[in-house]
């Protein structure tokens, strides 16, 4: 299925910066309210279902024997229509 982007940034943070962006998506998780994502114009706002799929990635990419490059992704995940994905 086609992927449609609807809201990317990426820019570099202090690690508090960071954790105070995760925090405020979290409460707004925690207390069943609607996310927004906000960089400079760009905004999006997205209602996750009481369950969605949680993902969580740490990846290593570069060559075998030599430095590369470390990431850690945080992804959520649910049908549009509102029913469940199934975990594989």
């Amino acid at each position: 299925m086609p992927e449609e982007v609807l809201f990317e940034s990426e820019s570099r943070r202090s690690r508090e910066e960071i954790a105070s962006y995760l925090r405020t998506v979290a409460d707004s998780l925690e207390s069943g309210n609607a996310i927004t994502l906000t960089h400079g114009e760009q905004s999006v706002t997205m209602e996750p279902p009481a369950r969605p799929t949680f993902e969580v990635k740490a990846e290593r990419e570069g060559p075998v024997d030599g430095p590369g490059e470390l990431s850690v992704e945080f992804e959520l995940e649910w049908d549009e229509d509102g029913g469940d994905l199934e975990i594989e």
